[in-house]
């Protein structure tokens, strides 16, 4: 039981504090780069459509508005964030956490890309891998950088939790 719930620690500290540097980043993207953030509120949006049965949406900007969207989408965002992170203690265990290392969090945060390309571009309108978006190539590399980024930030958080001894089992 004591694994269960470091597993369940570990998995929300991490993916939260990696969620947390790949939010920073696109703070840092805009302000250098120009690169608009992605809107929070439309991806609760789609969330929320998808509750009441509608998956696809061409784009999602021009459906209806939700009440509590933007809440919802950051809401599912942090803990997207964290189901990775438990997609990483799951593959490689708590033991990662006690000492973690790079390469299985950057598989994790790179991997992870295949969920905006596979599943919420198309349904939120702009196709497989941002297929039909004005400059797919760039949409395309913005979301891997994006999710480097958070790959490193799983490492990151991974880092900051064992060296504040946070695991209960170590």
């Amino acid at each position: 039981m004591l694994d269960v719930a470091d597993y369940l620690l570990q998995a929300c500290l991490i993916g939260a504090g990696a969620t947390l540097v790949m939010d920073f980043w696109t703070v840092v993207r805009r302000k250098l780069f120009g690169v608009p953030a992605l809107d929070y509120a439309l991806v609760g949006r789609w969330l929320l459509h998808l509750a009441c049965g509608r998956f696809r949406h061409d784009p999602i900007a021009a459906s209806p508005q939700v009440r509590g969207e933007r809440l919802f989408g950051w809401t599912a965002h942090y803990l997207i964030g964290i189901a990775f992170a438990g997609v990483l203690l799951a593959a490689w265990g708590l033991d990662w956490a006690r000492q973690p290392t790079i390469a299985p969090a950057l598989i994790t945060g790179v991997g992870s890309v295949a969920a905006p390309f596979l599943i919420m571009q198309p349904a939120m309108g702009a196709g497989f891998a941002a297929s039909r978006t004005p400059r797919p190539a760039l949409a395309r590399l913005h979301s891997l950088v994006t999710h480097a980024i958070f790959g490193f930030g799983l490492y990151a958080a991974g880092w900051l939790v064992s060296l504040l001894g946070l695991l209960r089992g170590a």
